[in-house]
């Protein structure tokens, strides 16, 4: 399979399309953003937290590839009800897992980036959204 077809496939390019879903909302109090030096990819993230602290809604725009569109979209989705330990956890697991493989950090639905993880110039992207929310939950 050509490396294009094998990064970019059709439940990738799906999730990517499916972050039209979840706007970014500027009335929302946190705001953070990220940008990948590599590829140039950015993610802007609005963030809306309950009353106990953890995520309650999610924002984003993103201006990347599809795979750091479609890595927005799967944070997106599994990110409510989380706090900053488990965004800063799965953030972790995440740079160990593209590093140095072994197991993918404990976050759902990251099945379709694997195959991401054998092209580093998409591990910046793939990075962003969790570094976008931890720059908006951590105090100043």
């Amino acid at each position: 399979m050509a490396s294009a077809a094998r990064l970019y496939t059709p439940e990738v390019l799906s999730l990517a399309a499916g972050l039209a879903a979840v706007p970014l909302d500027l009335a929302m109090p946190l705001q953070g953003n990220a940008r990948s030096p590599v590829c140039g990819s950015a993610i802007d993230l609005s963030l809306r937290l309950d009353d106990a602290g953890a995520i309650a809604a999610v924002g984003l725009r993103a201006r990347a590839c599809a795979i750091g569109q479609a890595s927005a979209a799967i944070f997106a989705a599994a990110a409510p009800g989380r706090s900053l330990a488990e965004i800063a956890g799965a953030l972790a697991g995440l740079e160990a897992w593209l590093a140095e493989g072994g197991a993918l950090p404990k976050w759902p639905g990251l099945d379709p980036l694997v195959p991401a993880r054998d092209f580093p110039g998409r591990h910046g992207a793939i990075l962003l959204p969790w570094k976008a929310a931890v720059a908006a939950l951590s105090p100043a």
